[in-house]
């Protein structure tokens, strides 16, 4: 357990947290966009939840391509080119909204989102495990959670301010490039101030069969021996599946039912990812005393309750159940990510690489938007989060029993 004393970063590497923590807000933001973008291009290209799903299937889907390149590249790079190359892509990705609004097709926009997926990937794999080598192993989870709150900082500004930017009173919508060309000004930007700031590579101790410079396929072989990683990286999908969908179906949920125009959904979402980026803040004050696995197992249970609530379609009980489901599920991400990381050494990198290729759950949002068209409930497509939170409770129970 946790001691109350357990120093969370390591006095050399403040900076360096500092300045790896701004790239959460960044991606946090990116994806979030997404939450709202579904919406708008069903009302302005005049498609169905389930086509409107291919923006999640296209971003996720370059996380999952790109994922093991990522890792090579940091591997063979190290962490600050990666983040450097990252915020690159990011940054012309976000730019090619303008042609494409131009063009003003659908798959325009797609190529566009899958660039930006590409880019996100890098700086994921970069940071994250990062964020848990820059202090004790021991606070390894409460750091990628501290981190983690920017990234849910990021994920609310999106919502509200692109919510209300498309989703006007007036009945209007604004125009999709601009919210994307400020933000790739901006990342570029970062880009620039990452390529001179000394961003230190922090060494893992080397044995006589240090792996780490073996070829991919014997790293890759050795991950899979053991257990609790393959657990990991099967509990990180499951959970990604579940967080992804749930805020991709969000507003189509809330509106569907009646219940709020687009507009006031935009911001009932926005307050939610405020929940979920003060879960993350908690979770990780409460980490200092708790252990994680521990706390992720009550966790897990939680979310599964609210699923339970929104499924039995309780009325407006229901989108206070979904509202609560935030603060429970915020700490599951970097919390699942750091246990699978746990005492990997030299693989880390690695492991990494094939832990950030889980956000291709979000084209688990295809399922539910498949069983909203299809079956014309709203309430019924919840299942699918539901079962990616039991396999996130059985992974921490299974840790909580050794």
């Amino acid at each position: 357990m946790p001691s109350k004393r357990t120093q969370l970063i390591d006095k050399r590497y403040v900076l360096p947290f500092i300045l790896i923590t701004t790239l959460f807000f960044l991606w946090g933001f990116a994806r979030a966009i997404l939450d709202v973008l579904n919406k708008h291009f069903q009302d302005e290209l005049h498609i169905s939840i389930t086509q409107s799903s291919l923006i999640q299937v296209t971003t996720y889907l370059g996380y999952f391509i790109m994922a093991i390149p990522a890792g090579m590249f940091i591997n063979r790079y190290g962490y600050r080119r990666g983040v450097v190359f990252g915020l690159i892509l990011f940054g012309l990705g976000a730019l090619s909204f303008i042609p494409g609004m131009q063009v003003g097709t659908f798959n325009a926009f797609l190529v566009s989102l899958f660039v930006i997926g590409c880019g996100l990937v890098f700086l994921e794999t970069a940071a994250n495990p990062y964020a848990t080598e820059l202090g004790p192993e021991a606070t390894a989870s409460s750091r990628l959670n501290l981190s983690q709150t920017f990234n849910g900082m990021g994920c609310f500004m999106a919502t509200f301010i692109v919510g209300q930017y498309l989703f006007r009173t007036d009945g209007t919508s604004g125009d999709v490039s601009v919210p994307y060309m400020v933000m790739g000004i901006i990342v570029l930007a970062v880009a620039v101030v990452f390529s001179f700031v000394d961003l230190p590579e922090i060494q893992q101790q080397k044995t006589d069969d240090d792996i780490s410079t073996q070829p991919l396929s014997s790293r890759l072989k050795a991950l899979f021996t053991h257990r609790s990683f393959v657990f990991g990286l099967i509990a990180l999908l499951a959970y990604e599946v579940a967080e992804i969908s749930i805020n991709s179906y969000f507003v189509n949920f809330v509106t569907g039912e009646g219940w709020m125009d687009k507009n006031r959904a935009s911001v009932i979402i926005s307050l939610a990812l405020v929940i979920f980026m003060v879960g993350r803040f908690i979770s990780s004050w409460i980490m200092r005393t708790v252990k994680a696995e521990s706390l992720l197992c009550i966790c897990a249970l939680m979310t599964m309750l609210c699923m339970l609530v929104v499924i039995l379609g309780l009325g407006r009980i229901s989108v206070y159940a979904l509202v609560l489901n935030y603060l429970f599920e915020a700490m599951m991400f970097p919390t699942i990510f750091s246990l699978a990381l746990r005492s990997l050494g030299p693989l880390t990198k690695s492991a990494s690489s094939l832990l950030m290729m889980t956000p291709v759950g979000g084209c688990g949002f295809m399922l539910m938007g498949l069983m909203a068209d299809q079956t014309g409930s709203m309430t019924l497509p919840f299942i699918i989060p539901l079962i990616g939170y039991s396999i996130v409770l059985a992974f921490a129970w299974s840790l909580v029993r050794k």
